[in-house]
């Protein structure tokens, strides 16, 4: 497949960062491939941040962090509009928002205000400045972490913001094989220094391409189309599966079955993502892990 080997060596390169967890890398690159951004829930100190500056560094492109405090305000996000005496007139000087890959860590550790400065930018590409609709860097990838709510001084994300996000994954503890990896400084932050761009926008545009190109049949629409209007009876969920989420379904099958080198999408592609697209879009009658199964097995696979 054109383009594959380029983001395989990017998928390799990650893995030597964040040893052991290639479900999380898988998903990464899902969402990069299909045009989403990504939530990274977990609890501190499991990787999160790395990941995001791993693919900073293997994927030629500009870089902004922004850590997420209580006393953010949103023109330290999207940027503001100075006077200059000597030129006698008002200059933008651009925020972090303003680069191809964004960090935005710790999410939740800000107020509603400032998270929502975020919104604008990820739904249309754009952030509006006294008036003034300004553009974002094409492509546009936004890479939230936040650790759980349970923890002290968080403030939850509004639906509309969660919205937003394509998928949300958790990375979860290493396995003793990774974690001796990172004791040694074989794996994890200590290897970010040495580490080489092996991929740049083009390769991931043409990857889009090729995926959005990649062949859906009517009988997988049709089984797509039966879990979308079974969500949406009040059996597990209280608010069904909107189009928007569907649709992201359906990128995000595309982009996990050219990941596998697959010329056609299958069941198999929408159940392996179907949690991470969905968990944190829905509110369930009851567990919302366990809701979203019952809903997915309650549906024959296409022959």
């Amino acid at each position: 497949m054109a383009g594959h080997e380029t983001i395989t060596a990017l998928q390799v390169q990650l893995a030597s960062v964040l040893a052991g967890k290639d479900d999380a890398i898988r998903s990464l690159l899902i969402t990069l491939l299909a045009g989403g951004h990504l939530l990274i829930e977990d609890v501190p100190g499991v990787g999160k941040t790395t990941l995001a500056h791993g693919l900073a560094s293997s994927l030629k492109s500009d870089f902004g962090r922004i850590q997420f405090t209580a006393d953010l305000l949103p023109a330290d996000i999207i940027g503001v509009e100075i006077f200059d005496p000597a030129k006698q007139q008002f200059l933008f000087h651009p925020g972090a928002v303003f680069n191809h890959i964004v960090l935005a860590d710790e999410i939740n550790r800000a107020t509603p205000k400032a998270q929502s400065a975020l919104l604008e930018a990820m739904a249309e590409g754009q952030v509006t400045i006294e008036r003034q609709t300004r553009a974002l860097p094409q492509p546009f990838f936004v890479i939230a972490t936040q650790n759980s709510n349970e923890h002290m001084g968080t403030f939850p994300l509004p639906e509309s913001q969660l919205d937003r996000f394509f998928m949300r994954i958790s990375i979860g503890y290493p396995n003793p094989e990774a974690e001796r990896k990172l004791l040694l400084g074989e794996a994890g932050q200590s290897r970010l220094s040495s580490l080489e761009p092996v991929a740049d926008w083009s390769d991931i545009l043409a990857a889009r391409q090729a995926i959005a190109e990649l062949h859906v049949s009517d009988a997988l629409l049709d089984y797509l189309l039966q879990l979308v209007r079974e969500s949406r009876n009040g059996q597990w969920l209280k608010q069904g599966i909107s189009p928007r989420a569907g649709h992201d379904l359906i990128n995000a099958a595309r982009a996990h079955a050219w990941l596998a080198g697959q010329s056609y999408v299958t069941a198999a592609d929408v159940q392996s993502i179907w949690l991470a697209c969905l968990s944190h879009r829905i509110e369930a009658v009851g567990d919302c892990h366990e809701a979203l199964t019952a809903l997915l097995e309650s549906i024959p696979v296409p022959a």
